[in-house]
């Protein structure tokens, strides 16, 4: 949807801005273009191999861009963007989820399509948890919560007592493994509709192995301080609780008076801080998701800093 985020952030020569989830570097290519000459792009990427793939690439095609690579995770845009030594940041650019990159090397174990071990860390050199140990440790509740609350899985009970049941004869290792006792713990009738079965609870052990909702809260809050008056955030997000903590996010931001509604003046001097772009999130035409079918789910939300 590169086009609806070209559009939504304004994108103007000479300004800043910041991709956020720098990817394989398709976004921020296309920021590139537009910005130059005198602009500067901000890359934070928390998967290493992306950040130079994407460092190389921006270099090739656009040798005179001024880009600073930053190697993290946007929950701490505050100290990275201290790091940049960058006063303030006229767009900044959230494409969240796991990007195709990871999704097409197996052995990352994000893509239950593929067999790899049971890992899904975004940052394999800073993070020790991984979907396995997750998988092997959590109790029961946990593990129900994790599905049911991440995945939006309605088969999460049964999900789980069968992972409980196999883990006890031997730990679950690999993708295939988990994806097969998926498969057997939801009914064939339920398995017809909506895609592969695995795709809930991938998710939901991905959220979880990564905090990915933490860490969009903490990155949310920090974008609104650092935008600069007329500033634009664009949050692209691919499943409902990304996009309902999005849209909560904006509206917080966007309110004005939060005194209690029988105060008969306002006390508090909460002032509005951003303008939402839409009141519902835009979505890829049918024409990109014949193109890319990973675009179907994506839900574009913006807002500008008044």
């Amino acid at each position: 949807m590169f086009k609806e985020c070209k559009e939504a952030l304004g994108l103007t020569q000479g300004e800043t801005y910041c991709d956020c989830t720098l990817g394989g570097a398709g976004h921020a290519l296309g920021i590139a273009r537009e910005i130059e000459p005198g602009g500067l792009l901000i890359g934070i990427d928390q998967d290493d191999f992306a950040l130079q793939t994407a460092k190389s690439r921006l270099a090739e095609e656009h040798p005179d861009l001024e880009f600073i690579p930053l190697y993290g995770n946007f929950s701490d845009l505050d100290d990275l963007l201290v790091e940049a030594e960058v006063v303030g940041v006229d767009g900044f650019l959230f494409d969240l989820g796991v990007s195709s990159p990871q999704l097409d090397i197996p052995e990352r174990g994000f893509s239950y399509a593929r067999e790899a071990p049971l890992d899904m860390r975004m940052s394999p050199g800073k993070q020790t948890i991984n979907a396995a140990e997750i998988i092997n440790t959590s109790n029961a509740a946990d593990l129900t919560r994790i599905l049911r609350e991440y995945g939006e899985e309605r088969w999460a009970s049964r999900i789980v007592e069968l992972i409980v049941k196999a883990r006890r004869v031997k730990p679950l290792e690999t993708t295939t493994e988990l994806t097969e006792l998926i498969k057997a713990a939801i009914p064939a009738g339920a398995r017809r509709a909506g895609g592969n079965p695995a795709k809930r609870t991938f998710q939901a052990l991905r959220i979880a192995v990564n905090d990915e909702i933490n860490a969009l809260k903490n990155g949310l809050d920090a974008a609104l301080r650092w935008l600069n008056p007329g500033g634009r955030i664009v949050v692209l997000s691919y499943h409902s609780l990304e996009d309902r903590i999005v849209k909560e996010a904006f509206a917080r931001a966007a309110k004005g008076c939060v005194c209690p509604p029988e105060a008969p003046i306002c006390v508090c001097g909460h002032e509005p801080i951003i303008i939402k772009h839409t009141r519902k999130p835009l979505c890829a035409g049918e024409d990109e998701i014949l193109a890319n079918p990973r675009a179907k789910s994506a839900r574009l939300r913006a807002a500008t800093k008044r």
